[in-house]
């Protein structure tokens, strides 16, 4: 659904509007149906998964050249979110996917989810079974250069 979003909003931005298809979204008057509120209602909440997921798993800043391959770190404020953790590159899988991109990852304190908790094996967010430790990087290096 936030795929659609997306699409919606780049047409949005990039074309002009020139009406509304009668169907399953909008009514012969323009309006919206119960179908199109039940979709926009799960566009919101993914939306609000997204900014959370964001926050837990904020995007590694990233570089790549010729000479020395892709590298990827971690800082306070990486992915364009500020936080007080500076965390571990790792890929994120999505679930059922096989493709993956860079988070940081905590590497401290109880896991995302968990926060009150006061038995945790104080790992943070390592343990979490859709991250994955990029091969030949240090497990707690706040940088990873991969040659391609």
């Amino acid at each position: 659904m936030l795929t659609i979003q997306d699409w919606l909003s780049f047409y949005s931005k990039n074309y002009i509007f020139v009406g509304k298809l009668v169907g399953r979204f909008y009514d012969e008057n323009g309006a919206p149906t119960e179908v199109l509120e039940q979709a926009q209602a799960v566009i919101e909440e993914g939306l609000k998964s997204k900014e959370q997921n964001n926050k837990q798993f904020p995007a590694c800043n990233s570089e790549w050249s010729s000479s020395t391959g892709s590298r990827f770190w971690c800082s306070k404020q990486s992915g364009g979110v500020a936080r007080g953790w500076t965390g571990v590159p790792r890929k994120l899988y999505k679930p059922g996917s096989l493709d993956s991109y860079c988070v940081c990852v905590r590497t401290t304190g109880p896991p995302s989810g968990q926060l009150d908790s006061t038995e945790h094996s104080d790992r943070g967010d390592l343990d979490n079974p859709n991250v994955q430790e990029y091969k030949g990087c240090h497990p707690l290096s706040d940088s990873c250069v991969l040659k391609d």
